[in-house]
């Protein structure tokens, strides 16, 4: 019998979790537009269940133009207003406000680095801590589970899968060499 992780085996039910688990959760994302999208996720889970982010992932993504991090950190009042209005996302003024923010702080980002992905790797490795700290005084509504959460579910941080699950042998081969210190 296959041994996952005590989240999937406490619901077996749940092919929304079941699926993240097995094919996104941990594996280190490649572009600066996934890696966007992740956080907005995450930042939008924050007082929710995970679950009700998974159901909503493919309206977040329509909602917000599949992520494309140069069209959101350009949004008007108008598409807040448009945001704040869409059902089938999580309609939090914050969490919208905090997107558009994040988006423009990614290009400011790039000035320096060439891309969210570049900063990122260039601060790997960091504590949970020094990362929660930096993100804080880098991004707008981003506490130190969401960061946690971020890093963990995008490959930046250990502790996505445990060592017994099949998932972690399969993120950990895709995981660069000098991210797997």
């Amino acid at each position: 019998m296959t041994t996952y992780c005590d989240y999937c085996n406490t619901h077996p039910e749940d092919t929304f979790n079941k699926n993240y688990h097995d094919t996104q959760y941990g594996f280190p994302l490649k572009s600066d537009n996934e890696l966007f999208e992740r956080l907005v996720l995450e930042i939008n889970q924050a007082g929710l269940s995970w679950i009700t982010i998974l159901k909503k992932a493919d309206n977040f993504r329509t909602a917000y133009e599949y992520f494309e991090i140069e069209k959101i950190a350009n949004y008007t009042e108008q598409d807040r207003a448009r945001l704040l209005a869409d059902a089938g996302i999580i309609r939090n003024r914050l969490k919208i406000n905090a997107a558009i923010v994040n988006a423009q702080k990614i290009l400011e980002l790039r000035k320096e680095f060439g891309s969210f992905k570049n900063w990122l790797d260039t601060n790997h490795p960091l504590t949970k801590e020094e990362w929660t700290k930096l993100f804080k005084k880098t991004f707008v509504f981003t506490g130190g589970e969401i960061v946690n959460e971020f890093l963990m579910s995008s490959g930046y941080l250990q502790g996505a899968h445990q060592a017994d699950c099949p998932i972690y042998k399969q993120v950990a081969s895709l995981r660069p060499a000098w991210m797997r210190k």
